[in-house]
């Protein structure tokens, strides 16, 4: 089972998250049919929307969207506390043109701006927090809104690794957060940590290594202990067919007719997980004949 570790060193002043992703972005990619950098870029927001919520509580999710003036427009990915987690792209099949760098994601979006929603259960207005993104590159992002918005400084490595074919063999990252207050010999320790530890994450990810390995090197010389977090991370989307027949019946019965005579089926994608569901004509003309038969009620 596949789940987001957790961790804090024993004097409670920096924790930890890591998660091997790699199921859940493959099934993004294969769902959306999205292309190298699109895939890189919906695969490291959906790492870092992973990361982020389970430091939350039960009934939390969080919401990164990466909106920029670059052709790939925007990025947007949302994850739970329980581990169920979306991601979508507009342009899942853009391609750099031939002189540009095919996986610069920074250059793909362009300027804007990095927003952070957190839902709560019962809460009728989630928390929203923009900041100016600095990059582009997702990781460099989110530890630049952790550090505007909550004042913590962080430590955040996120990768996907594509084949030759372009297609997703690994997937991860780590979040390490310093807490407010903490003393400089601390945040020196880290440091020093992460700049001795060059290697790529998705790589040792593709080489087997467990989600306790991948975070040793960046605790080196910090005593720390693993916190219980049993949620399996899924891709997941309420979406259902049942859903879009419902959004469709609002067309009435002109409007399935519509559909039926000019186009023959009904093809939707969902706006937030990319899936796709088509309705035939036949079951377009069950959907009139229902939409009809309420009225008639």
């Amino acid at each position: 089972m596949k789940r987001v570790h957790r961790f804090v060193t024993n004097d409670f002043t920096v924790r930890v998250s890591v998660v091997n992703a790699t199921t859940v972005v493959q099934e993004m990619q294969i769902i959306q049919n999205s292309y190298p950098l699109a895939t890189v870029g919906i695969g490291r927001a959906m790492v870092g929307a992973l990361l982020m919520s389970s430091h939350l509580k039960s009934g939390q999710e969080v919401g990164l969207l990466f909106k920029g003036n670059g052709p790939i427009s925007s990025i947007y990915a949302e994850a739970s506390y329980e581990g169920h987690v979306r991601g979508y792209c507009p342009q899942p099949d853009y391609e750099a043109p031939p002189d540009e760098d095919p996986l610069n994601l920074g250059r793909a979006l362009g300027n804007g701006t990095l927003s952070v929603t957190r839902h709560q259960p019962f809460q009728r207005q989630p928390f929203h927090g923009t900041v100016e993104m600095t990059s582009g590159e997702v990781g460099e992002d989110l530890a630049h809104y952790l550090h505007q918005s909550q004042q913590i400084r962080s430590i955040i490595n996120l990768g996907v690794y594509l084949d030759s074919y372009g297609k997703v063999k690994a997937a991860g990252g780590l979040l390490i957060e310093v807490m407010p207050g903490v003393e400089d010999t601390i945040v020196d320790r880290l440091e020093k940590n992460r700049q001795a530890e060059k290697a790529n994450i998705s790589e040792k990810l593709l080489k087997g290594i467990s989600e306790t390995d991948l975070i040793a090197p960046y605790l080196l010389g910090l005593p720390y202990t693993e916190i219980p977090h049993e949620h399996e991370i899924k891709y997941f989307c309420p979406c259902t067919v049942d859903r879009v027949k419902r959004a469709l019946s609002l067309l009435g019965t002109g409007g399935l007719q519509e559909i039926i005579e000019e186009d023959g089926k009904a093809q939707i994608t969902c706006q937030i997980c990319g899936r796709h569901y088509v309705l035939n004509v036949q079951e377009l003309e069950d959907l009139k004949n229902e939409v009809r038969r309420q009225s008639l009620h």
